[in-house]
């Protein structure tokens, strides 16, 4: 332990963990980092090594006999009935029951949502009430058969904090210098400080070192601890983008796939429900690069929202949640801010026009941050994740004492507009609540925290300006005034001296020099020329053909059959009458993935059959989940019945279609064993003998 370890530990006792050891069981164990890390603290408080091994045993074997896979959920249950009772690790709601009067609690994983509990629990433990918590819980078995519930809570014992208190974090907070605070949030996220103030020459000849970079991973941070903010993020892979929103809190969710809808994202019309925004203070886009937005009201209304927080939706919708938007940049960074024709937003998606970029708040440089390996992760002490998180929640919601601070310091140049005004102070307020939480920064701390957020918004604004033909965005020379009444310039290090980036329409007579776009292959860089970033078209390479499938063949799973054809495409139309059985409606769904996943489908229309008035109705509420499902991915799915219709065909809108043999169940039966090779991957399922016949019409 050094000397920030024992005061970190002397400060906020017993809300501290080794970060070493959380990436160590990690490994070996799924489940969030603060119920590690409320394990470990029990286990492993120690420095001795051999405690410290025995401990980690410990939480594994506890993770393994506790913790309640959602696969297991029945097993979990049988387990209760034949001993009588049972410990596990899982996310505990209660819920008031205004019919019957009563509460009932909610195990998420363990699948029950009628679980008798003692109002003790949930006085004591008002979380309960609210999103959840996570507890070690042990349930019993109710074996009295005139009660109309199975299971009852006889322990509770929360995993996350039951209890905040703002104070006591904000005099801890006062007890370290600035640069102490600083390194003690970057071991909080689980990095190694010292890494960047003394960073191997191989980084060190590459990235920023120091404070710079230190403030690079805090930035991440921001969307967490200020509501509405608009934060967005471009650089090479393996940088830890993504895993900042998926890991550190219980308030933000991790929007993976490329998918955003106006149902899952801001208000589902048929179930009268606000989306993502109203249950989360932070939504996180990966890969927003590859985001598919097929609502064209989708992005008008994320207009909406990200300017001001609200939007209507048939009535007027308020939230809170910020947006963080992350992705990869694989071109030269160098090249494109010297290029005429491209900007740093070249891996925006279309949809992402000038007004969704003049939203963006602050734009982080990712290819300043190194790849992620051991030697960026610490050994040391940091605050409980769960406990870090509550204090960003609360700060998420509360804003005037570090707004005052702004409001009394921050003076801004002349070129700062109304959109670079908002950006710039909700910046500086996100990075006070982080780093001077509690406590007032000197005036060189707060100019440190000024030109950071100046830059981060002037980078957005460099990128639109490229974009414009006019001068709307034309005032890029963003500012500050000291103290002193010094009038202070921010640049963005990258395109300081780059003339395309400063004076983009000054000089178009100047050949256009191409963009190399870097591919990463292990530890070496291939460079290739291109002549421009579309997409290509895919349809020319669609070819006429048969394929022929012998019994017992593989390698013909949907995405490798179809997936080629399916590109693009907005109507899909099936007419298969053996979509009808368990398995068939399975198969069926598989295929609706693969249009969710490689089309920009917006209507799907099956006609199948039935045996039997009994099925149809299966069928009916099976189709009825599925079309609600298809609903928030922005695809509508109509169905009909006919009891005369024999041919299995696809038809698309793309002008091709595909004559199938068997229909979409051609695969060999599972015979009910759902432990071999090619239960998820069709690709590895043996097939019955048929064919396809994919055609132009």
């Amino acid at each position: 332990m050094d000397t920030l370890d024992n005061k970190l530990n002397e400060v906020f006792q017993g809300k501290v963990v080794r970060k070493d050891l959380v990436h160590q069981i990690k490994k070996a164990a799924n489940v969030p980092s603060f119920v590690l890390e409320f394990l470990l603290s029990k286990y492993c408080a120690s420095n001795d090594p051999q405690e410290i091994e025995y401990g980690k045993r410990a939480v594994l074997e506890v993770v393994e006999n506790n913790y309640v896979r959602p696969d297991e959920a029945n097993k979990a249950q049988s387990k209760v009935h034949q001993s009588g009772s049972h410990k596990f690790i899982d996310k505990v709601h209660v819920k008031y029951m205004e019919k019957e009067k009563k509460h009932w609690a909610e195990m998420e994983n363990f699948n029950s949502k009628r679980i008798q509990i003692n109002e003790k629990y949930y006085s004591e433990n008002e979380k309960l009430l609210e999103s959840g918590m996570w507890a070690e819980i042990t349930i019993g078995h109710n074996d009295l058969n005139d009660e109309n519930y199975a299971f009852y809570v006889q322990d509770l014992k929360p995993i996350q904090l039951s209890k905040f208190k703002i104070e006591d974090y904000y005099k801890g907070r006062a007890q370290f210098t600035s640069d102490e605070w600083l390194n003690v949030m970057l071991r909080s996220v689980g990095l190694n400080p010292d890494i960047m103030d003394n960073p191997p020459s191989e980084i060190k000849s590459k990235f920023p070192t120091g404070t710079r970079l230190k403030m690079h991973f805090l930035a991440r941070l921001i969307p967490l601890v200020q509501s509405n903010f608009n934060y967005i993020e471009l650089g090479p892979r393996g940088t830890g983008k993504s895993y900042f929103y998926s890991e550190f809190s219980p308030y933000s969710t991790l929007l993976s796939g490329g998918q955003a809808s106006t149902a899952t994202l801001l208000y589902n019309n048929a179930r009268q429900k606000v989306g993502a925004v109203g249950f989360w203070d932070i939504v996180a886009f990966d890969e927003v690069g590859n985001m598919k937005i097929k609502d064209t009201d989708t992005i008008q209304i994320m207009k909406d929202y990200m300017a001001n927080g609200r939007f209507s939706r048939g009535r007027e919708i308020i939230a809170n949640a910020s947006f963080a938007f992350v992705g990869n940049i694989d071109y030269s960074i160098q090249q494109l801010v010297d290029s005429y024709e491209n900007d740093l937003f070249i891996t925006l998606p279309k949809a992402f026009d000038l007004a969704i970029q003049d939203r963006f708040f602050f734009f982080l440089p990712g290819w300043e941050i190194p790849k992620m390996d051991n030697k960026f992760f610490t050994q040391s002490f940091g605050l409980i994740t769960d406990y870090m998180a509550e204090a960003f929640h609360y700060m998420f919601k509360h804003n005037s004492d570090f707004i005052e601070i702004v409001n009394r310091k921050l003076k801004l140049g002349s070129n700062i507009q109304g959109r670079d005004e908002i950006a710039i102070k909700k910046t500086v307020t996100a990075l006070l609540k982080i780093l001077y939480p509690g406590v007032e920064p000197t005036d060189e701390e707060f100019n440190m925290i000024v030109e950071y957020a100046v830059e981060g918004r002037r980078r957005v604004k460099e990128q639109m300006n490229k974009r414009k033909p006019d001068d709307e965005f034309a005032l890029i020379d963003l500012s500050y005034y000291n103290q002193s009444g010094s009038e202070i310039i921010v640049y963005c290090p990258e395109s300081k001296n780059a003339n395309a980036t400063q004076n983009p329409r000054n000089d178009l007579s100047k050949n256009i020099t191409p963009i190399e776009e870097v591919k990463q292959v292990e530890n070496a860089v291939e460079t290739t020329i291109l002549s421009c970033v579309e997409i290509p078209d895919n349809s020319t390479n669609l070819i006429e053909k048969r394929i022929k499938v012998l019994y017992g063949d593989t390698g013909y799973g949907y995405e490798s059959l179809f997936g080629a054809y399916l590109v693009g495409v907005k109507i899909v139309t099936i007419e298969d009458p053996y979509i009808r059985k368990n398995h068939q409606i399975s198969n069926f769904l598989r295929f609706c993935e693969l249009l969710v996943k490689v089309s920009d489908c917006l209507v799907i229309n099956l006609t199948t059959g039935y045996d039997d008035i009994d099925q149809k109705a299966e069928i009916e509420d099976s189709f009825a989940q599925i079309a609600d499902n298809l609903f928030e991915y922005g695809i509508t799915f109509n169905y009909e019945f006919s009891n005369t219709l024999h041919d299995r065909e696809i038809k698309l809108s793309n002008g091709w279609a595909i004559k199938m043999g068997r229909g979409l169940d051609y695969f060999q039966s599972l015979s009910g064993n759902y432990l071999q090779i090619g239960v998820n991957d069709m690709d590895l399922r043996p097939c019955l003998e048929t064919s396809f016949d994919f055609y132009k019409l």
